[in-house]
């Protein structure tokens, strides 16, 4: 009974999403490593419904209450592997500047530090309506950054660094709000 129920909450359908998002990390990797129009194509579509799947194991754990604490480790895990791991691959392939993806790493991997510290001392930092636009902004960054070359006169490449730059900055001052929450959690 109570492996059934464990089973259950595992297997329930936002962390399935979100293990579908972790599937589709690979593939987006292999396409953005094919040259041409078609291999951006393939890495931008498979981008974008890692994204859908990201907003909707969201909509789905709130909605039926189906949030658990595998959920709340592997969601967060499986969105910054994915950003980080296609901006990686795009800083190779020219189409994004180093110096955004560094500090647009950096920053994730200070949060997810300081969000350890805290729930190892027992207090969670929930994620900021902040964050989440920088995620929207980051994401839609990065699926024009894969599709990179120009279509229906749109130069999708120029239109992505504009976005990942309002991401570069959302990405900063969301963080600047977990650090404040952090100090006020830790100090005050």
């Amino acid at each position: 009974m109570k492996e059934d129920l464990q089973r259950k909450i595992v297997l329930n359908l936002p962390n399935t999403l979100t293990l579908v998002r972790f599937a589709t990390i690979p593939l987006v990797i292999l396409f953005l490593s094919l040259q041409g129009r078609w291999g951006s194509f393939l890495a931008a579509l498979f981008f974008g419904i890692a994204f859908l799947t990201d907003i909707l194991d969201g909509y789905f754990a709130r909605r039926y209450g189906e949030i658990t604490i595998l959920g709340k480790l592997l969601d967060p895990l499986a969105d910054k592997i994915l950003v980080c791991s296609t901006l990686i691959m795009l800083i190779a392939m020219g189409r994004a500047p180093a110096w955004i993806v560094m500090l647009i790493i950096v920053r994730e991997m200070a949060i997810t530090g300081l969000r350890g510290i805290a729930v190892s001392q027992g207090i969670v930092i929930q994620a900021s309506s902040l964050g989440k636009y920088k995620t929207v902004f980051q994401s839609i960054a990065t699926i024009f950054l894969c599709l990179h070359y120009e279509y229906m006169g749109i130069d999708f490449h120029a239109v992505g660094i504009v976005f990942l730059g309002i991401g570069l900055f959302l990405t900063w001052w969301s963080g600047w709000g977990y650090f404040k929450a952090f100090y006020k959690s830790f100090f005050t």
